[in-house]
C-alpha cells in the first residue's frame, strides 16, 4: 500500500516562533503550558497567525478474538450497542463533541456483528480479529486494508490549510491489545503496560496479564515491520486510527492523540513514519497504569489529567478547546512592540 507523504517540520522555525510568544503582551511563562501549545500549533499549521481550527474526531469500532480468554469485564456483544448508541448521538463522546464544536463520526472497521444504522460509517475489513494464541489475529492485506480506512476518512474531509484531527475507539478488549502493542514498539513490560481496561481486577486481572505474555511469547512481534506487528497481535481499529493520524499529517493538521488505546496505535503509526510524532498532541494523561509508561517513553506531556480512561475520543474532544484557545492567543493578542506597552527591566 501507499501511505501519506509527510512533510518535514523545520525545526529553524522555532526560534521566530518563540519570539513571537516572547513578545506577546504578559510576563513570559504566564500562560504555563498554553504558551507551548501555542507554539507547536503555529509549527505545524506554518504561522503564527493560525485560523480558529475546524476540529474532526473519527470514533473507530473494532472487536477482538484476544476476548474469548477473559481479559475483559464486559462480553464482546457490548461492541455493537455501543457503536449503535455513538450513531443515535448518546454517547459521552457524543456530548462532548456537541459541547466543543467538533465533527464526530462513527465508523465500524472491524466489529464482530453488522451494525445497522444510517449513521454509522460501513467501512468493515472483517467481522472482528482472529485468536492470537491460535494465530495471527489477521492478514497483512487486512492490515493494509484497516490503515487504508483511517486515511479513506481523513481524505474524504474538507480541505483547511490547518486542522485538528482526534482519534479514538470502542471495542471489547482493546486494552489488552493496546498493552501488547505498547510492549512491543516501546520494550514497557508487558505486565506494567496492562491495566485494568473495563474493570478487571484480582485473579482476572492477572489473568490478563499472562494471556498477553503468552500472545508476545508466541508471535515475538517485530517492531521494525509494523504491518506485520498489526497483522500478528493488532486490532483494525489500532490501524485505522494509525493511518488516520498518518493521513491529517500528511495534510499539515495537528493529530490529537486521545488516551491509552489511541496512544498504541500512535506507536504504530510512528513506527511506520516516525515524522508524525511532530504533529500529535496527547490529549490527556488515561488512568490505565500503561498510559504513563508510555508518556514517559514517548517524552510527552499530556494536555489534560482528568483520569479519564474511557476512550472514544472523549479526552481528545475535550482537549480542543485548550488548544483553539491556544491558537487565539497567537492569533488575537497584541505584542509588546505592537502594542506600546513597556517591558520589563
Amino acid at each position: 500500500m501507499q501511505l501519506p507523504v509527510l512533510p518535514n517540520l523545520d525545526p529553524a522555525k522555532k526560534t521566530a516562533i518563540q519570539a513571537h510568544q516572547d513578545d506577546l503582551a504578559k510576563p513570559q511563562g504566564s500562560l504555563g503550558r498554553l504558551e507551548a501549545l501555542g507554539n507547536q500549533m503555529a509549527w505545524i499549521a506554518g504561522s503564527i497567525k493560525i485560523d480558529d481550527p475546524e476540529a474532526y474526531i473519527f470514533t473507530f469500532g473494532g472487536d477482538h478474538g484476544i476476548a474469548k480468554h477473559g481479559v475483559s469485564a464486559f462480553p464482546q456483544e457490548v461492541t455493537p450497542q455501543m457503536v449503535v448508541n455513538m450513531a443515535l448521538g448518546g454517547a459521552a463522546i457524543n456530548v462532548l463533541c456537541r459541547a466543543n464544536r467538533v465533527h464526530h463520526a462513527i465508523v465500524d472497521v472491524g466489529v464482530a456483528v453488522p451494525c445497522e444504522h444510517p449513521k454509522v460509517v460501513q467501512r468493515n475489513v472483517m467481522r472482528g480479529t482472529g485468536d492470537p494464541l491460535a494465530g495471527p489475529v489477521m492478514s497483512r492485506e487486512q492490515a493494509e486494508a484497516c490503515l487504508q480506512v483511517g486515511i479513506d476518512m481523513v481524505m474524504a474531509l474538507p480541505q483547511h490549510p490547518f486542522a485538528l484531527l482526534g482519534v479514538g475507539e470502542v471495542g471489547i478488549a482493546n486494552s489488552a491489545v493496546a498493552a501488547i502493542l505498547t510492549s512491543v514498539f516501546t520494550g514497557v513490560d508487558s505486565d506494567a503496560a496492562t491495566g485494568p481496561g473495563t474493570g478487571v481486577q484480582g485473579s482476572a486481572l492477572e489473568n490478563k496479564r499472562k494471556v498477553i505474555r503468552q500472545v508476545i511469547e508466541k508471535h515475538r512481534p517485530d517492531p521494525k515491520d509494523p504491518i506485520g506487528v498489526l497483522a500478528a497481535v493488532g486490532g483494525t481499529e489500532f490501524g485505522a486510527m494509525a493511518g488516520a493520524m498518518l493521513a491529517a499529517a500528511s495534510r499539515g493538521w495537528a493529530v490529537i492523540v486521545d488516551g491509552y488505546i489511541a496512544g498504541a496505535a500512535a506507536c504504530l503509526a510512528m513506527a511506520l513514519d516516525p515524522k508524525v510524532k511532530d504533529f500529535m498532541v496527547w490529549s490527556h494523561r488515561s488512568a490505565e497504569p500503561g498510559a504513563t509508561k508510555l508518556l514517559e517513553k514517548l517524552g510527552k506531556e499530556p494536555i489534560l489529567d482528568l483520569g479519564f480512561r474511557l476512550g472514544e475520543g472523549t479526552g481528545a474532544a475535550m482537549s480542543v478547546p485548550v488548544l483553539r484557545s491556544a491558537c487565539a492567543i497567537m492569533r488575537e493578542m497584541l505584542t509588546f512592540s505592537g502594542a506600546g506597552v513597556s517591558t520589563a527591566v
